[in-house]
């Protein structure tokens, strides 16, 4: 099985250019703003368009085949109208399945994000570890293939939560969750054995760092809790070269796209203002994959 901890290492650095380049980060909801951030940082010279497939969110009620073909739609309607040098799946649950039909399909760059279970294996100290995520990312043969590689020595617990990624959307549109309904979704990710507790929690999913300050708080012990979005912002700057200094960096503005944009309240639009999303559109797409 062929593993690819970052889904991007089949590219060698692109050439560099004398414009900035333009960055899609694409995610199912507004998880993946929390990849968008790094990214941001790392090349703030680059154009950005963040696109949420909220028509189809959440995706793991689509069937595999189902969601590869959606993300193929979506993705050639994206790459048509914002001709990006770079795109981010900002979504494990996605990652996990069309980084090779849209590497098939287009000639630019994909970086995934997968669990970071090298980087739990590397950190624990007890080789206790749990990968909180989506029941489609747990229930994935590429995240039992990563632990088989990398994680052979630990006890791995893999919780699938229903409901923390809607949570998180929920906090970001301005209504925040009971801590009570967060640690019904965290609780299984504690354990306790003869040999030791669990002391890293994998964030397999970009929308919980969006909860990571509440979930903090409500853990029965402190772990290190991972998040692979550093470690995504780094590699598209391995593709796409260092910042140039020859650009002046952008006006800090980027490009928001929804394929639905129907939970567009007025606190979720200050919540990407904020995250300098100033510019906010509509590719209306709605979900009419087949049955599959």
């Amino acid at each position: 099985m062929r593993v690819d901890l970052l889904a991007g290492t089949v590219y060698a650095t692109a050439a560099m250019t004398i414009r900035p380049p333009t960055i899609l980060v694409f995610d199912s909801g507004l998880g993946g703003l929390t990849v968008f951030a790094e990214v941001f940082r790392a090349r703030p010279d680059a154009r950005y368009v963040y696109a949420a497939d909220d028509a189809g969110f959440p995706y793991g009620r689509l069937s595999e085949a189902a969601l590869v073909a959606r993300v193929l739609v979506v993705m050639e309607r994206l790459i048509a109208q914002h001709a990006p040098d770079l795109v981010v799946i900002a979504c494990n649950t996605a990652s996990t399945l069309v980084l090779e039909p849209l590497r098939k399909r287009f000639d630019i760059p994909f970086v995934g994000t997968v669990p970071a279970i090298k980087p739990a294996a590397e950190q624990s100290r007890s080789k206790r570890v749990t990968v909180l995520a989506t029941p489609g990312t747990v229930a994935r043969d590429y995240t039992r293939g990563l632990i088989e590689t990398y994680a052979a020595g630990c006890r791995v617990t893999l919780v699938g939560s229903q409901r923390l990624a809607g949570l998180a959307e929920a906090q970001l549109a301005g209504s925040p969750p009971a801590d009570a309904d967060l640690l019904a979704e965290l609780e299984p990710c504690f354990i306790v054995d003869d040999g030791g507790r669990t002391d890293v929690v994998i964030l397999g999913c970009t929308h919980y760092p969006l909860l990571l300050e509440r979930l903090r708080p409500l853990a029965p012990w402190p772990v290190i809790w991972l998040d692979p979005a550093p470690a995504i912002a780094r590699r598209v700057v391995q593709l796409l070269g260092e910042p140039l200094r020859s650009v002046r960096a952008h006006e800090r503005e980027a490009t928001a796209v929804f394929t639905d944009g129907s939970g567009l309240t007025p606190r979720l639009r200050e919540a990407l203002a904020i995250r300098s999303l100033l510019r906010i559109g509509i590719e209306a797409l709605p979900l009419a994959t087949p049955k599959v």
